[in-house]
Parts: C-alpha cells; structure tokens; sequence
C-alpha cells in the first residue's frame, strides 16, 4: 500500500475549471522553448556552417535529454512530489535560453537541445500529473485535455512568434530566448501554487518507466498511435524548412514558424473538438490522420506543392494532438494515482525514442541521396506503422 501525503496548496485541488487550466501554463511555457529555435536553425546553419545531416542530430539532441530526464522524472514525482521535478526542469529550460541567445559553435547547440529534452521530460511527467491532481477524480477529462492542450499551444506559439521575430526584429537569438526566458519565471510563479503529492513506494528511482501490468495493453495502444503521430511532425519540424526552401526557394523565418504554427495548432484545436470520443476512437483516428499526412508529404515532394506540403502538415497535426489526447486519457483514466507520472513518461519516452531516431536517419540520407528521396522513404515507413498501429488499436478496442 503507499500512502499519499499532500502539502502546501493541496487544498485548491479540484476547485474549479480555472485552477486546472492555470496548472497546465508551466507546461505551455516549457513546450514553447522546445520548437521556438526551429525557424532560428537556418540562421545557425549560415553562421556556424553545418549540413543537414548536423541539423538533424542537433535537433535530436532533444529527444535525448528527454529519453534521459523519462527515466528519472516520473518516478520522483510519483514519490516526492510534482514541484520536486517542476522546478528543476524549467531550471533547465532556463539554462537552455541562456545557451541558445549566446550559442557560437554545433556544441553548444547541442547542449542547448539536451537542457530542453530535459526540461520537457520532467515537465511532461510531472506536469501532466499535476493538472491532474489539480483536476481531482471529478475532472479527469477535462485535466487530460488542459494539459494536451498546453503542450499543443507551446508546441505551435514557439516557432511561430519566434519566427517573426527572426525576421523582423534585430538580434532575433537573443530576443527570442529573453522572451522566453520571462514565460518561463512566470511558470515557475504557478509551479509555487501547485499541491505536492508525495506517494511513498519501494523500489529503484532510476529504472525504465513502466505501467501496472494491468494497463500494459492501454501502453500499447496509446504508442500505436503516439509514436507514428509524433514521427511525422517531428520529421516535418526538422526537415520542414529545408523542404519549404527546395520547393519555394524561400529561407524566410516567418514562412518556416508558421508552417510549424499550422502543423500545431491543428494539433491542439483538433482536441477541442474531439475531447469527448472515447479513447480507442481517438487513437484509432489518430493513426488514419498520420498515415494520409505522411502520404501527402510524398505527393507534395513529387509534385513541388506548398499547398500539398501544408496539408500534410494540418493531417500530421491532427494525427499527433489526436494520438496525444487518447493515449494521455487512456493513461489518466485508469492507471493507478501513484504511478500516473511515471506511466506518462513511459508513454513518453517510447514516443519521443521512435520519434527521434527516424528523421535523424532521413537527415543524413538527404546529403547523400536528397530530400525528395529520403522524405518520401519516410513517408512510407510511417505511414505503415501508422496503419499498422490502426489495426491494433481497433481490436483493442473491440475488447473493451
């Protein structure tokens, strides 16, 4: 049995509507930071010089402080409290500004990438589990979708606003990352505020993150349609503007954020929307969502379409915020209390493993065989697993 212990603002859990969407904000300023140097990329590359094959290792530097922070940050705050990770990871975004503003060589970037992946990592695990706790067992639905939805809006607003700033405001590096830097002190003003639920449990802090061994199959489910999902606009997002400037011949930042706004914020309203489907019907749509993205990405190389490119993105969107919300609400609805922050990582670091590992491939097959090729490969192979993922999902969901 563990007991639960709850200390400084506990009592506020569950008070209303309000106080569960306040507690998702340290998640929307977190996941802001993690895309907003997308459109800055570009600049980096002209300034340090490196190809496209760097680009994609230095953007999946990300995926790696996450896959590190996964194993970690659930069980913590399963154990010792949300805020005992919440802060340190904003810590680290806050670090990972500092670094992107003043950034003059691929190492720091690097660097830069991994301080984010750490900071999304322990802000995902514990922070979806404290909109949770905040939300209480009457309002898991809605806590579910607040904290979705944040990371949907930080994943959109990021490259979006920091795209316009690159292009129209001078030292766009600096100005993005103090901005950002501001969003995130003011996270850590909410994080104050939040209950500290503490569950005493035996066992490793650092093991892979895992589910009771009744919810393996709600696991399961969830990745059939979150891994693809996330594959495709992580593969967008890396390789969109190289794909923008080979069909439009254009490097204009605004053009590179708001491809990245549309693919995300058709991520986030798609949820809205659909927040009242049952789990297995969200994941199964999900999957469907991701697979004609990624096979409009193939026509669109082929043909050289923006428009085709753009609807790509809106379907990839639709599929990953779909994806994102079931397997989320899956997890919320019936994994145990004391071990939902660290199911959220599991669900998490399988996610983001498969996510990372891909387009870092694509990447440096687009030096030696162009982007047309290896985008469509990609195309391909996640349109597979996404349909693959579709048939599981379904007979799941048949079951019950």
């Amino acid at each position: 049995m563990s007991a639960v212990q709850e200390t400084g603002t506990a009592r506020h859990r569950g008070t209303g509507r309000r106080s569960v969407w306040l507690a998702a904000w340290p998640l929307t300023a977190v996941f802001m930071l993690s895309n907003a140097p997308t459109p800055m990329f570009v600049l980096w590359q002209q300034r340090i010089g490196f190809g496209t094959g760097t680009l994609t290792v230095v953007f999946a530097s990300y995926i790696g402080g996450l896959l590190v922070a996964l194993p970690v940050a659930g069980v913590l705050s399963d154990r010792y409290g949300r805020r005992t990770v919440l802060v340190p990871a904003v810590l680290s975004a806050l670090l990972a500004c500092l670094l992107y503003a003043t950034a003059g060589s691929v190492a720091a970037l690097i660097a830069a990438r991994l301080l984010t992946g750490l900071a999304v990592g322990g802000a995902v695990a514990a922070g979806m589990a404290a909109v949770s706790d905040v939300g209480g067992p009457d309002r898991r639905r809605q806590a579910s979708l607040a904290g979705s939805v944040a990371m949907g809006t930080g994943l959109a607003t990021g490259p979006l606003l920091a795209g316009c700033a690159a292009q129209l405001l001078p030292a766009p590096t600096v100005t993005v990352f103090v901005a950002e830097a501001v969003l995130l002190l003011s996270a850590l003003l909410v994080i104050r505020t939040l209950p500290q639920v503490r569950r005493d449990g035996g066992g490793s802090w650092l093991r892979l993150p895992s589910v009771p061994r009744p919810n393996r199959r709600d696991l399961l489910a969830g990745l059939a349609a979150y891994m693809p999902g996330m594959t495709g606009t992580s593969f967008l997002l890396a390789l969109g503007p190289s794909m923008l400037a080979d069909l439009l011949g254009t490097t204009n930042r605004i053009v590179a954020g708001g491809s990245a706004f549309v693919m995300f914020g058709a991520s986030t309203a798609v949820q809205f929307f659909v927040s009242r489907w049952r789990p297995h019907r969200l994941l199964a749509t999900a999957t469907g969502a991701t697979a004609a993205g990624m096979l409009l990405v193939i026509l669109a190389v082929r043909a050289s379409s923006i428009w085709l490119l753009l609807a790509a993105a809106v379907l990839a969107g639709i599929g990953q915020g779909m994806g994102q919300l079931g397997g989320f609400s899956l997890l919320n609805g019936r994994v145990p209390g004391p071990r939902l922050a660290e199911a959220n990582a599991a669900l998490s670091a399988w996610g983001y493993l498969f996510a990372g590992i891909l387009p870092v491939g694509t990447g440096y097959l687009s030096d030696a065989k162009g982007i047309a090729f290896s985008s469509s490969l990609l195309g391909v192979v996640v349109a597979g697993a996404a349909l693959v993922g579709m048939g599981f999902v379904v007979r799941l969901g048949r079951r019950g």
